[in-house]
């Protein structure tokens, strides 16, 4: 399921809940291309171009469980 996330605050819970999702999560690239965030190095790179003024303003975001979609549409009902 693609996905639209906007106003991610918290990076720390944003990735412990990325790291408990079964399947991959897929960060759609400007460039083109995804990137698996389940991958530390992944989560990194993210941190570094995405996250600027203590808040992410927006990630296009593809799962591939119904599972994993919905605890992504629980995580952002909580904290935003």
């Amino acid at each position: 399921m693609k996905m639209k996330l906007k106003n991610i605050k918290n990076l720390d819970s944003f990735f412990q809940m990325i790291n408990q999702c079964d399947g991959a999560v897929e960060l759609s690239l400007p460039e083109g291309g995804t990137v698996n965030l389940k991958s530390k190095l992944s989560q990194y790179f993210s941190m570094a171009t995405v996250f600027s003024n203590g808040t992410i303003k927006e990630l296009d975001l593809t799962t591939h469980t119904d599972k994993d979609s919905m605890r992504l549409l629980h995580y952002m009902m909580q904290e935003c």
